[in-house]
């Protein structure tokens, strides 16, 4: 079966020599922070003289929006898998399960943290981080759309804070530090539960209608 899919944008391009740098670069994030790795450690970090590396990005602003567009580019493609399912809520909490159980506290959760306490002091990396937010909020009320029935502008009225605290949840499970005496798989339990029952509620709208 066939789904038009109006509102998702083909993928951001990025080449594929960007994408090798993004993943060199990964873990300096991780251990120096946002502030503290400095273009020098990036450029050693992707085995290239500092000049060669300003070529592809000109500043640690421009490296964390190319990593924000290439995973707007995996979780447009995610979305349109799940609209074009013939069950698109239970595909939708399939794959936000994989998500938290997978991503929690891993080195994308730690690097994800580094990214969200840079945009309080970076206007442009905090510009990017609510430009993704705001994308993936409308992929999820996309879907609810596609279950109810509801017109867009309805559906975006009652569910907004729906999609608004799934993306919440998720990014606070990416993000977790683990606490001594909770078991991260518990926290892990308890997010899933309260995502799933957010989304029985348009579930059970859509019966309604």
């Amino acid at each position: 079966m066939t789904v038009a899919i109006p509102n998702l944008r083909a993928p951001t391009a990025i080449d594929r020599r960007q994408m090798d740098i993004l993943e060199a670069v990964h873990s300096t994030f991780v251990e120096k922070g946002f502030d503290g790795a400095s273009m020098q450690d990036l450029a050693r970090a992707a085995g290239m003289s500092v000049g060669n590396f300003y070529r592809y990005f000109e500043s640690k602003d421009a490296i964390v929006e190319a990593l924000i567009a290439y995973d707007i580019a995996r979780i447009e493609q995610d979305f349109a898998a799940i609209i074009g399912s013939d069950k698109p809520l239970d595909t939708l909490k399939e794959t936000l399960r994989l998500h938290v159980e997978e991503s929690s506290c891993n080195r994308d959760g730690r690097l994800w943290a580094e990214i969200t306490a840079a945009a309080v002091r970076k206007p442009r990396v905090a510009e990017a981080l609510s430009r993704m937010e705001d994308d993936i909020r409308r992929y999820l009320t996309d879907v609810f759309i596609r279950v109810t029935g509801q017109p867009a502008a309805e559906a975006q009225r009652r569910y907004n804070g729906h999609a608004a605290l799934i993306i919440l949840l998720v990014k606070s499970s990416a993000m977790c530090t683990p606490t001594r005496g909770t078991p991260l798989a518990d926290l892990n339990a308890l997010v899933l539960r309260t995502i799933n029952r957010t989304l029985d509620e348009i579930e059970t709208d859509a019966v309604k209608g």
